[in-house]
């Protein structure tokens, strides 16, 4: 196995620093890639110095999914992984993706932090007749011909959910996602508080809601199972903004403004998820994806040449 290692950041150079030498010592033969941008902390200067990084590719779009596509269409490897900046691989981990990989076409596994270790499972749903296997944008390694040819690799349009949308394109292609505890990786415990560098988290109402009701419509299209899956999560959080009101942590504008913004992101994920649908109708279902002729990378630096 010839195994790519592509780790996208930004403005995380001594975190990055860390995980390129838990790489370095563990993953030796790895070839890594590094997709860096667009970043202001010196970033750039650090990765140039360091031998062991071959790729350094800078990009100016901050969406973590134009990232992870550049860093795939520059690696060489049949077999990619994706790991997150501030995460430090555990001894074992590259023979826990090989493992993982003969037995599936993709592999995740724990993102343990502090001194947590049980943080992570593998998360399953079945929706609409298929097994949804969930898994760690950070932490996960796939053959490249499914990355590359049944993913397309992620879908652009999304800036954040875009790995739980490629699990349920992997799903609807009838590939598992294999759960192997030897890929482990460490975060510290302070290290990843709040939004994301690259983009809005899972906190950001309308990004949240826009970006389920979007892969949803466009995996399975607007039938009563999308519908019930995206209203019982904005009911659950409904009910808690409402009681976080009566304890008096939070106020009925922010309630009102809350909904405001779960209901323009549903509305809008909707028709954006129909769209996509009809763009591209193929098992694929990634109209936004590494196919696409764009101009990700804005320098490459490459020492493999």
């Amino acid at each position: 196995m010839d195994l790519s290692v592509v780790v996208p950041t930004l403005n995380g150079r001594d975190r990055l620093a860390a995980s390129l030498d838990s790489l370095a010592s563990r993953a030796p033969n790895a070839e890594v890639v590094v997709v860096n941008g667009p970043s202001a902390d010196g970033t750039t200067g650090m990765v140039r110095e360091r031998a062991d990084v071959d790729v350094l590719v800078e990009v100016a779009d901050r969406c973590i999914n134009v990232a992870r596509n550049a860093g795939i269409a520059a690696a060489t490897g049949d077999a990619i992984a994706l790991l997150g900046f501030d995460l430090r691989i555990a001894e074992g981990w590259v023979d826990a993706i090989r493992d993982g990989l003969a037995a599936a076409n993709a592999v995740t596994g724990p993102v343990s932090r502090g001194d947590d270790d049980n943080s992570d499972e593998l998360e399953r749903r079945e929706i609409a007749g298929r097994d949804v296997r969930y898994f760690n944008g950070d932490n996960v390694a796939f053959r490249a011909t499914t990355l590359r040819e049944t993913l397309d690799g992620f879908d652009e349009y999304l800036r954040t959910g875009g790995a739980r949308d490629a699990a349920h394109r992997l799903a609807g292609a009838g590939y598992e996602v294999a759960w192997h505890d030897g890929m482990r990786t460490n975060r510290e415990a302070d290290e990843h508080a709040g939004p994301g560098p690259h983009g809005p988290d899972e906190q950001h109402r309308n990004w949240k809601y826009r970006s389920l009701s979007y892969r949803l419509t466009k995996n399975y299209g607007p039938r009563p199972t999308v519908a019930r899956r995206t209203l019982t999560h904005a009911f659950g959080d409904a009910a808690d903004a409402a009681r976080a009101v009566l304890r008096g942590e939070g106020s009925p504008s922010a309630w009102f403004g809350s909904g405001r913004e779960v209901i323009s992101g549903i509305l809008r994920g909707s028709a954006d998820g129909l769209v996509a649908r009809a763009r591209d109708r193929s098992d694929t279902r990634n109209p936004s994806g590494l196919s696409v002729e764009k101009q990700r990378a804005v320098a490459t630096y490459d020492r493999r040449e």
